[in-house]
């Protein structure tokens, strides 16, 4: 995705303020069948909508960490401004989900889910997603 090859992949953010447990998150094949199980609901704050992460925000990867044998990719912070206010929520769930095609929900493959707790009030909200790095390979 680095390269924009596919120029349509992208990474998409997803907000849940209801959740099954995550062993249970971890077997959903793609995002439309985690969205539509029982437990899980996708946030419908005021000001709420998906965030994509395209090669654009990723152009500033780290160089490998040779003394540790690993690489450690971050995420950049995503805001929603206003984050609720007329509509809010309590929230769960962080979901990243990666959309090779640009299309529907059944073409997104959920890739990491993360505890985000948080209420919207109105006011700004930012997600920083694992400080220490979204994916680590070693």
């Amino acid at each position: 995705m680095k390269t924009n090859d596919p120029a349509t992949a992208e990474f998409v953010i997803v907000l849940l303020k209801a959740a099954e447990a995550d062993d249970t998150l971890r077997g959903y094949d793609d995002l439309a069948a985690l969205l539509g199980a029982a437990g899980n609901t996708e946030a419908d704050f005021t000001g709420y909508t998906r965030i994509s992460v395209t090669d654009a925000e990723l152009l500033a990867l780290p160089a490998p960490d040779d003394a540790n044998d690993r690489y450690d990719v971050d995420m950049p912070d995503v805001e929603w401004d206003p984050a609720g206010g007329a509509t809010n929520n309590s929230l769960v769930k962080l979901v990243i989900g990666y959309n090779e095609t640009g299309g529907a929900d059944s073409g997104i493959l959920p890739v990491g889910h993360y505890d985000f707790v948080a209420t919207t009030d109105g006011n700004k909200l930012t997600a920083e997603v694992a400080a220490g790095g979204f994916y680590r390979a070693s």
